[in-house]
């Protein structure tokens, strides 16, 4: 593999996620009175027109006014967007927190719907539908065949809350088919993956996004931690694009006290809007430890730049992505919208967290692979401050502006520069669906063991990074895992857990070996 591929594909694709994923100050905002009476925006009217009726060719003219639009905002900013309307519903259900359909994750395994696992309390768990369940047809409607996607399936199984469906699903195990009856309903789309009191009595949140629904989860997440007393708190935000800033204003409320700064904007007309902690008091004693990467973007700086600030807590990781730009959304009446930035945001010490974008637009979404060349990744001195931008927060610490938020514990990214692909690939989708495959040969031997149990079989399979490597051949990965047996290990006995137990399980598992919680111990020990 060659030596940039990895970070470069991984960079396209967290600047696509920060695009989509970046907040937003309100979840729509309704333009009125707009009329294109410039005789420029006419122009525009005139020659799409003009193409729709007189071209000698059929032309989308949609399409040209959809990649007409992107160009525009292109030219302003990179987190200015336009969302097509065959985008915007999952863009806003994954905003909104939920969605309406039966609650499976599946896997198009060959020519068929497979089951990985029915949501908890989802109307397919509820229905008795389990991991490696086969859903052949809806209604009648079959659903399987070379030609199956993601998109056929979805409008199958997805539908009006409270509509009924009748699944005609085959059960390998027993070589059976059976009907089975499902109401569709309102399925939680989560965003905090997991709460949970770790060995030293710190607890633990992982937040995955900032939608309608993370505040709640979040609340009952801290408040059942409390009564488990916890010594302190670990908010997890690798990986988290952001989302509603509202959200993340409304998590400060918890641990900041009465009257310290949650975070400043400031709008085109140089407007500055400074939101103060409130105090309500869930949560402003005990130590908080904020979790950060280079994916941790938007909504994620705000908290993190506030427990900085306020010297509140520490940052622990690697330096943030580096936007500082507020969107707001218009809705443009054909299902579509655009987010246009109308503001900067600061920290409490006056920051600007969005780095520069005077480059362009792929130079700004190629920053992974520059922080990866200037090993910035795996050494804390290879990242770039400006003297200039120094800034102090509440006890006088020193700070800096300038792109992001550099942490006050460093941890480097897992492996080297040789070896972070294969980290990626043990977390990612291509690994859970081997396991799934594993579990299909043998899933009645496996769903009556203990976690214990499941350990040992997987541990004692000596065969089984073998087919591993040949699986990630299969789908054109060619990984030397020779020095990583262990890892390898490691990381799919986490990922049977989850398939067979619960994210739960896996969390506890998967976290016995977190470098960033390593880090936090170490520290507390000195």
């Amino acid at each position: 593999m060659k030596k940039f591929f990895w970070p470069l594909i991984i960079s396209i694709a967290l600047s696509l996620g920060i695009l989509l994923g970046g907040f937003i100050t309100s979840a729509s905002y309704r333009a009125k009175g707009m009329y294109f009476t410039n005789h420029n925006k006419l122009k525009l009217n005139r020659l799409i027109d003009f193409i729709d009726q007189e071209y000698v060719d059929n032309v989308n003219t949609d399409s040209i006014v959809d990649n007409t639009v992107t160009n525009i905002l292109e030219q302003l900013d990179p987190h200015s967007v336009y969302i097509a309307n065959d985008e915007m519903q999952w863009v806003s259900e994954s905003m909104q927190g939920s969605f309406v359909g039966i609650g499976i994750n599946y896997y198009l395994y060959k020519d068929s719907l497979s089951v990985i696992k029915s949501i908890p309390n989802g109307p397919a768990a509820n229905g008795g539908i389990i991991g490696g369940d086969r859903i052949i047809a809806v209604d009648k409607h079959s659903i399987v065949g070379k030609e199956i996607t993601s998109d056929t399936v979805g409008v199958r199984l997805r539908g009006a809350e409270g509509s009924k469906a009748l699944l005609s699903v085959y059960r390998p195990m027993t070589k059976a088919v059976i009907e089975v009856p499902v109401v569709r309903n309102v399925i939680p789309i989560k965003s905090v993956d997991v709460a949970l009191k770790l060995s030293n009595a710190l607890g633990y949140v992982k937040i995955n996004r900032f939608s309608g629904t993370t505040y709640t989860e979040f609340k009952k997440a801290l408040e059942d931690l409390k009564k488990q007393n916890i010594k302190g708190l670990v908010l997890d935000l690798r990986d988290n694009g952001g989302g509603y800033l509202s959200v993340a204003t409304d998590i400060l409320e918890d641990v900041l006290t009465e009257g310290q700064i949650i975070v400043k904007t400031v709008s085109k007309k140089g407007i500055e809007k400074i939101t103060y902690a409130q105090g309500k008091g869930l949560f402003t004693k005990a130590p908080i430890y904020v979790l950060v990467n280079e994916n941790s973007a938007s909504a994620s700086e705000i908290i993190a730049g506030a427990i900085q600030d306020n010297d509140r807590g520490i940052v622990v990781g690697r330096r943030t992505f580096g936007k500082g730009l507020v969107q707001r959304e218009l809705q443009l009446g054909d299902g579509s919208a655009i987010r246009l930035t109308t503001a900067r945001y600061y920290t409490p010490s006056g920051r600007s967290i969005q780095r520069p974008y005077d480059k362009g637009i792929e130079v700004y979404n190629h920053d992974f692979k520059t922080r990866y060349e200037h090993g910035e990744l795996y050494a804390a001195d290879s990242i770039k401050v400006a003297d200039s931008l120094k800034y102090k927060t509440l006890k006088g610490r020193i700070v800096f502006g300038g792109g992001g938020i550099v942490p006050d514990w460093f941890v480097p990214l897992r492996g080297d520069h040789g070896t972070e692909a294969i980290y990626s690939v043990l977390s990612s989708g291509i690994t859970s669906y081997f396991v799934f495959e594993e579990l299909d040969k043998a899933r009645e031997a496996y769903i009556v063991l203990d976690q214990e149990a499941i350990v040992n079989k997987v541990m004692n399979d000596k065969e089984l990074i073998n087919r591993y490597i040949k699986f990630l051949h299969i789908h054109n990965l060619q990984l030397q895992l020779d020095k990583q047996k262990e890892e390898v290990y490691f990381y799919l006995t986490g990922e049977f857990i989850k398939q067979l137990l619960s994210d739960q399980a896996y969390y506890n598992w998967i976290l016995t070996k977190d470098p960033m919680l390593k880090k936090i111990d170490e520290m507390k020990e000195q």
